[in-house]
């Protein structure tokens, strides 16, 4: 691997450090609500927790545990039934919970150290303050059952929508990886911006994205009479123009004409392209009623903030 130039010696070292410490897992696996998962990669818990080979985490307040009977102890006691924050969303059994780490550090610390498990990327735990992070959940009578997450810079000088996002294993193959891409993307319609996700992406980032930009420009052009720039397309979408031109190009339905893109697609072919099972109408989408979140400058108070992890 290779580092950036721009990197002063002492960040290119720590980077090989971490590249180095990172290649080693120690936990196998974690029990969550009702099931165990198995681990993929390594996560800088705290050094007495790195031996256990299994962790126990609260799947409300995500507070991690070493021991089976603290675990049990824990869940009989514990308050929490829904994320920390405040719920922006809910449509039948899906909700969305909003959580500004500022005002609940621990619980967005442990949501960090919970996802590194899952992403192989690094992911920041020390300097968590500037982020959002956006909870999914399926709620049943018994709480708010977090099924992955995605987290945003408070402020982006690079349009990024999204730093982080995750689909926790079990919940996997059941359109809610594309649902929060989708939502973060609504989000940034009702910010008024274009938005993109951090990179470099995953491989099942990349395909998830791809898939996303490729049905929700097909369903735009499925209905077009007349022409419709790509300007005017990211103006819809919140797309970012170098997204879009990306997206098209490998659908194969843009050129590059006397120095501008041109959209040259016939409706026979956007019939086609969306008969793809990769381009078909995502399993879950979020229905704009169900939607209660302001744009910047007008929100509410925030919450109050979230007890310790101890």
């Amino acid at each position: 691997n290779t580092f950036s130039p721009e990197m002063d010696p002492t960040t290119a070292a720590l980077e090989r450090e971490h590249e180095d410490f990172t290649k080693i897992k120690f936990c196998d696996s974690i029990v969550f609500g009702n099931y165990e998962i198995d681990t993929w990669y390594y996560s800088p818990y705290p050094e007495e927790y790195e031996k256990c080979k299994r962790l126990y985490i609260c799947e409300f307040c995500l507070r991690y545990m070493k021991y089976a009977r603290t675990y049990i102890n824990h869940k009989a006691k514990c308050e929490q039934k829904m994320p920390a924050g405040r719920e922006i969303y809910r449509h039948k059994t899906v909700a969305v919970y909003e959580v500004d780490a500022k005002e609940h550090k621990i619980y967005c610390q442990n949501l960090c150290l919970l996802a590194k498990l899952f992403l192989d990327h690094k992911t920041l735990y020390f300097d968590i303050e500037p982020f959002i992070m956006y909870v999914l959940c399926e709620v049943d009578k018994d709480g708010a059952h977090m099924v992955g997450y995605f987290s945003k810079e408070r402020v982006s000088p690079d349009n990024h929508n999204v730093a982080c996002i995750l689909t926790l294993p079990p919940y996997q193959r059941k359109g809610y990886g594309k649902f929060l891409i989708q939502f973060s993307y609504e989000l940034s319609k009702r910010d008024c911006q274009v938005g993109t996700p951090e990179k470099p992406l995953s491989d099942l980032g990349k395909l998830s994205y791809r898939s996303y930009w490729s049905w929700v420009l097909l369903d735009i052009l499925k209905d077009l009479h007349g022409t419709v720039s790509i300007k005017e397309l990211s103006n819809r979408t919140s797309i970012t123009e170098d997204d879009i031109i990306s997206t098209l190009q490998m659908l194969n339905i843009v050129k590059y004409w006397k120095g501008q893109h041109i959209i040259c697609v016939t409706p026979k072919q956007v019939e086609e392209h969306l008969k793809s099972e990769n381009y078909r109408k995502p399993l879950l989408t979020v229905q704009q009623e169900a939607l209660k979140w302001l744009q910047k400058g007008k929100r509410g108070r925030p919450s109050k903030k979230q007890k310790s992890n101890d």
